[in-house]
This record gives C-alpha cells, sequence and structure tokens, in this order.
C-alpha cells in the first residue's frame, strides 16, 4: 500500500495548480486557516487506491524558496519545517510548460529538500502549439523523478499523474546543485543545531529562520550566533545560488527543449490582442465598455428570473397566509420572515450574472491585463497594479478582497488598498442599487442601445473607483514605510474561458449569498417583526384609541388600515429607536423608517432591502414583492408636511451613503485581522462613515 499520507502542490502563480487541485480531489475540498495564521488553507481527499484516501494541499503560489509576502512564507515554512502539521509526504510540482525556465528554479529548490516529488508538467499542449517541444523523458532523467505531462484546465493526464502517485517515490539521488559550495563550512553544524534534513534546507533556514514560526527567541539566538561567526551574507548567497541553478537549467533545456518553428515569425493571438487591449489610451476606454456591458446585462438579463422569483414569493405568501390561522405566527411568517427574505432573495440572478461576468474576465486571462494597465494609475494614488486584483474582488466581496491583499509585497501599498477596498460596491450593496435606481431613475433606453438604469448603476460602481483613488491618494502622504515598491507579473495567454466553471461558480457564489444573507436577513426579521409589531402600551393603547375615532370619519377600509398600520409601526419599539436617530439623518433626506433600516444593514448591507420589505408589510398582509414595496415607498408621505418621503433626491442620498459607508461589521472584522490592530480599522469606519455623510447631504442639498 501507498506510504503517502499527504500531498502538497507546489508551483509559481498562473502555473494551473488551482485547476490541478481541483481535478484531484473534486468535491472532496475544505477551506480553513493554516495553524497560527489567517492564510487560507485549501485542502481535499484524493483516492489512491480503493482502501486509501490521501490529503491534498494547495499552497499558496510561490515563485522560489525566497519568499517576500506572508502568503510565500506560508509555503516556504509548510515545505522546510517538518514539526508544521501540513508538512507533506510527497510534494507535486506543477510546471508551466510555456515558461519552463522560471518554473525549473522552484523545481530544483524544493528537489533539494529531499522531498518526494513528482513534476506535472502542466500546459505542454499550449507550449507546442507555440513552436516547442519537450522531452518528458530526458527531463525526468535530468530532474531524476517522474515527469508527467498534463492539462489541468482539460483533465488530460491527470488518470496518468494519479497512476504516477501509486507508485513508489524516492528523492533524487544527487542534489541539483551542490549547496555546501555556497557556504563553505556552515552546513553541518547549521544541520546539527537544527535537524535540518538536507544541506540545502539549512542554507535555506540560514537565509530566512528569522522568520520561522518553529524556532523559539533561545534557538534564533543561537543561529544568529552561528551566522555571525561565518560571516555568513544571505543577499550574497541568494544571488550565488540562482545564477547556478540557471547556468544547469540553460544547459539542461538544450537537451529537453526544441524550438520546432521560429517563434519570432509568429504573431500569436495574445499578443495581437494585448495590443489593442493594452494600448494607453484604447485600453481603458475597452475597459469601461465591458463594465458597461456587464453592468447593462445585470439589469436587462435579470429581469426575468427576478420577476419570475417576485411572483413566486408572492404566491408563497398568499399559500401560507391562507392555510395558516390569523394571529401572530402567521404574521410572524408572513409579514416578518417571508418579506425580509424575499427582498433579498429576488436579487439573486443579478448577484449571480455579476459573479459570472467576473469569472468570465478571470479564466479569459484578462483580469490579469488590468493590473497590468492599472499600474501606471494606480502608483499615483499610493498603490500598485497588484491592488487592482483585491479592488476588482471587492466589487463581489470585500472580505476575500481584503485578505487577497497578502500578495502585495509592499506594506505601505497593503494597507492602502486595504483601506480604500471597502469604498468598491460589492454585490451586497448591489441590491440596494437596483431597488433605488428602479424607485427613482426611468426604465428607458439612449439611442435605443443603452438602457439608463444600467448606466446609472455603472456609474455608482465607477464612484467607488474614484473614491477609492481619492482616498488612496490622501492616505499615501499620511502613511509612510521606507521601502522601495515594484511591480512584477507574468502576464497569462489569452483563453477561453471554462464555461463549466462559470456555471459552477455562479451555482456556488449564489449558494453564499443566499445561505450567509438567508441567515442573518431570518435572524433580523424576526427581531425586527417584534419591535415593528410591538411597543409600550401606552403608546399602542393611544393609537388604538386614536384608530376607533378614525373609524367614524368616513375612510374606506383601505384607508383605514393604512392609518393603523403607519400609526402602529411609529408607536413600536422599532418606531422609537427609528425616531431616536431621526435628527440626525433628517439633513441627508432620511426619515426614521430608512434610520432603522441602516441601523439593521451594519450586520449586512444588502439587509436593508430586507428590513424595507419587513417594515412596508407589517400589518399590511398585501402579498406583492418588489412591485408593492416601491409602490409604497412613492406613497410615503411626512405626517407633518404630506410631501413625498422618498424623491430623487433622497434615493440618490441613500446611493451616496451606501456607496462609501463601512457598514458591514465582517469588513471590519476582517481588517482587524489582517492588521492585527483595531487602529485601522475604527480610522477606516471614521473616515468613510464621515465621507458618506458628508456627500449624501451634499447630493441632497443640491437635487432637492
Amino acid at each position: 500500500m501507498n506510504r503517502f499520507k499527504r500531498i502538497a502542490l507546489v508551483g509559481s502563480p498562473n502555473s494551473g495548480k488551482s485547476s490541478l487541485f481541483n481535478q484531484l480531489t473534486g468535491l472532496r475540498q475544505k477551506v480553513g486557516n493554516f495553524p497560527g495564521v489567517t492564510v487560507d488553507k485549501r485542502s481535499g481527499w484524493l483516492q489512491l487506491a480503493q482502501q486509501q484516501m490521501a490529503e491534498v494541499i494547495d499552497l499558496p503560489g510561490i515563485y522560489s524558496l525566497h519568499p517576500r509576502r506572508l502568503d510565500e512564507y506560508i509555503t516556504f515554512d509548510v515545505l522546510l519545517n517538518s514539526e508544521n502539521e501540513a508538512h507533506p509526504d510527497l510534494v507535486v510540482l506543477v510546471a508551466d510548460a510555456t515558461n519552463l525556465k522560471r518554473s525549473l528554479l522552484l523545481c530544483s529548490q524544493v528537489l533539494d529538500l529531499r522531498i518526494p516529488a513528482v513534476v506535472a508538467l502542466n500546459m505542454v499542449d499550449l507550449a507546442r502549439s507555440g513552436g516547442l517541444a519537450i522531452d518528458t523523458k530526458q527531463l525526468a532523467r535530468q530532474l531524476g523523478v517522474k515527469v508527467v505531462p498534463i492539462n489541468a484546465r482539460d483533465g488530460k493526464g491527470i488518470t496518468e499523474l494519479k497512476r504516477a502517485l501509486q507508485t513508489r517515490i524516492q528523492t533524487p539521488a544527487h542534489d541539483f546543485i551542490d549547496s555546501k559550495q555556497l557556504a563553505d563550512g556552515l552546513l553541518e553544524p547549521l544541520q546539527q543545531l537544527t535537524g535540518a534534513a538536507a544541506p540545502y534546507a539549512a542554507l535555506q533556514i540560514a537565509c530566512h529562520y528569522i522568520n520561522f514560526y518553529c524556532f523559539n527567541a533561545e534557538q534564533k539566538a543561537r543561529l544568529r550566533s552561528l551566522l555571525e561567526q561565518h560571516r555568513f551574507s544571505a543577499a550574497r548567497m541568494q544571488a550565488e545560488e540562482t545564477l547556478k541553478r540557471y547556468e544547469r537549467i540553460g544547459r539542461m533545456l538544450d537537451q529537453v527543449a526544441h524550438q520546432i518553428t521560429n517563434p519570432e515569425h509568429m504573431l500569436d493571438a495574445t499578443r495581437r490582442m494585448d495590443r489593442v487591449l493594452l494600448h494607453p489610451i484604447g485600453g481603458y476606454v475597452i475597459l469601461l465598455l465591458i463594465f458597461l456591458m456587464v453592468f447593462q446585462a445585470v439589469f436587462s438579463w435579470a429581469q426575468y428570473p427576478m420577476d419570475a422569483i417576485d411572483g413566486g414569493i408572492g404566491w408563497l405568501k398568499q399559500k401560507l397566509a391562507a392555510a395558516l390561522p390569523a394571529g401572530v405566527l402567521n404574521d410572524l411568517l408572513v409579514e416578518g420572515m417571508l418579506s425580509g427574505i424575499g427582498g433579498v432573495v429576488v436579487f439573486l440572478p443579478q448577484i449571480m450574472i455579476l459573479f459570472g461576468f467576473i469569472t468570465v474576465l478571470e479564466d479569459s486571462g484578462y483580469m490579469m491585463r488590468v493590473s497590468f494597465l492599472m499600474d501606471r494609475l494606480m502608483r499615483r494614488m499610493g498603490m500598485s497594479g497588484k491592488s487592482t486584483m483585491p479592488l476588482v474582488s471587492g466589487m463581489a466581496c470585500a472580505v476575500p478582497a481584503i485578505m487577497g491583499t497578502r500578495n502585495i509585497e509592499s506594506q505601505r501599498d497593503r494597507l492602502i488598498t486595504i483601506l480604500v477596498t471597502p469604498l468598491m460596491s460589492c454585490s451586497a450593496r448591489l441590491p440596494v442599487y437596483t431597488l433605488l435606481i428602479s424607485f427613482a431613475v426611468p426604465d428607458t433606453r439612449l439611442w435605443g442601445l443603452i438602457h439608463l438604469q444600467g448606466l446609472v448603476l455603472l456609474g455608482m460602481y465607477l464612484l467607488g473607483w474614484v473614491m477609492a483613488f481619492a482616498a488612496g491618494f490622501v492616505l499615501q502622504f499620511f502613511i509612510k514605510f521606507r521601502e522601495l515598491s515594484y511591480y512584477v507579473s507574468e502576464l497569462p495567454i489569452y483563453r477561453w474561458p471554462r464555461w463549466k466553471n462559470v456555471l459552477v461558480t455562479m451555482v456556488e457564489k449564489g449558494k453564499v449569498f443566499v445561505i450567509d444573507a438567508g441567515k442573518v436577513i431570518v435572524a433580523i426579521s424576526v427581531v425586527l417583526w417584534f419591535l415593528a409589531s410591538y411597543g409600550p402600551r401606552p403608546a399602542m393603547q393611544q393609537v388604538d384609541e386614536r384608530f376607533q375615532q378614525i373609524s367614524q370619519s368616513g375612510l374606506t377600509e383601505q384607508e383605514q388600515q393604512e392609518w393603523l398600520r403607519s400609526h402602529k409601526l411609529e408607536a413600536s419599539y422599532a418606531g422609537h429607536i427609528g425616531k431616536l436617530m431621526e435628527p440626525l439623518i433628517t439633513p441627508l433626506g432620511f426619515d426614521w423608517k430608512i434610520g432603522i433600516a441602516l441601523l439593521t444593514s451594519f450586520a449586512a448591507r444588502e439587509v436593508f432591502v430586507g428590513t424595507m420589505a419587513t417594515i412596508y408589510s407589517t400589518g399590511a398582509g398585501d402579498d406583492g414583492g418588489l412591485d408593492a414595496l416601491r409602490e409604497r415607498m412613492r406613497n410615503e408621505r411626512h405626517p407633518e408636511t404630506g410631501e413625498p418621503v422618498y424623491s430623487v433626491a433622497t434615493a440618490f442620498s441613500l446611493m451616496i451613503f451606501f456607496a462609501l459607508a463601512m457598514q458591514c461589521m465582517s469588513t471590519l472584522a476582517v481588517v482587524r485581522r489582517e492588521t492585527h490592530s483595531w487602529k485601522w480599522p475604527l480610522v477606516q469606519l471614521g473616515y468613510l462613515t464621515g465621507l458618506a455623510y458628508l456627500f449624501s447631504l451634499v447630493t441632497f442639498q443640491l437635487l432637492s
């Protein structure tokens, strides 16, 4: 029986490592954290034989064993620290055949750690289409390990790789380079002191011992003393090592890689497309047009499924109201929970469409070009091109976007990116925008092509980018680090998106949205229903007494019920809470009902719509969905002035507030976790709340 229990996938970013992980593990995956740190750990299970399962760990991408970023240090520690609970019995080295020279640098370093390994040579077909033929048998002889050609995206070669993993795998008989020559006389005592399994492992400890998680202060002091005795220079050693490895890799490639066509005469599709998409001016125009298309689709394509969901929720409310006896339970389920949940679930098609487009852009290779294109502009705003991907991810959700800043080496760039990411309009804001835009903006088309509502939605997202740039520009004068910031990235070739992957992502993100938002909405809806249905006894009795007088005034039954619903809500506990907030938010054009929704939406932004649906359905007994909610908003009047509560000015003021305010407990928590301090989350909360209030105030005063 095979002795391997834990297999680690090691490779550089864009090498296809994550695709291979998905192919090997299928649906047997889980996501957690590496011990003691907040870096995601993706692991899954691979069946090697009928009675044996092996754990597969997808380690963060790394270009070499000379790490700079937090996630690279995690990979480094897992490979070199035998006490790490994720330390592998076997390593699968994922090498990019289209960039073999760079991939072999990392492969040779890991092989010199003397961990059993197999090389999965990915994208061999793409290398051949580019005119490069690779002799995998000769490559295996040169490296001293098995080399299996695969195509991780299409699943080709996966069976052969699994078969190779079930055979006996040993470490190479000889090191790729002689590490002892790089540090004469140092490595033997260092191995004795640290228990390193290989000379090269000891050499890596000498370079990076200060960042090892397994050494205590006393051990690090002894290591420092030993290194000082030998006058060891980590920078000089790294340079010498890299040169020696590339010298041997160059000789190796002369034997294993052969150019079968002249690439200078091949103007491939990627190069032709990059000339257009990365144009200094045209590239930005195309980027804007792409996102305009995305938001046009969010409004246009989602309309029919949204109407279907809206109608289904209304039908369910009708049936449930008829099936249950009148009373508290009926009110709770129909007017509380179903109204709140239905007010958010109806936006599921828009959420899925947005995630679908983002996945297509990432899978095709275009999103990496966006980072490259934006680098010059981002540097003027206190960030770099590597900040682009977290900001784009923030259009989906700020929490993983902030966690994604770990691949930014510059501490200043990373901190500024973290602080401005919540300004990007995430998918949780989309229900709020959709409700308010459909209320305030006519459903018309410009020149018969451009949906006006979609254009306004694009404007809200562009506002987030503009404000993020402005905030970054200001923050760079207050956040100072003495370090050199640079941007180096590999641009993958353009590919057709994997439509199965796109569909799976849309479904998975939709499920997460429904489940995560649903749990919060159910809890808040129950609490809110209670607060909106009950209140202090004297206040509620006074409403009942006044209603007895109103019932004799000649009003219709519907008008009487509307009066009762409105005044009971105002006399309820929720009404009292809203009234306390009202003086603060009145200058923004908000009333106490909006105040309640703002308060509950701090749990999750999308809860705003569910709260509004719950408030405006309480006691109404209607079965309508979004249309009924919008109608009630249009009919809402100030009790003193008789003016409409919701005007165009109010709607845009509210959208501006949501676009700029923090309003998310999860984001606040993840910023605290990533910065290891309450200072920056509180700074972020303060400046975003101030921005939101100021711009919302200006918007309302200008439009009213």
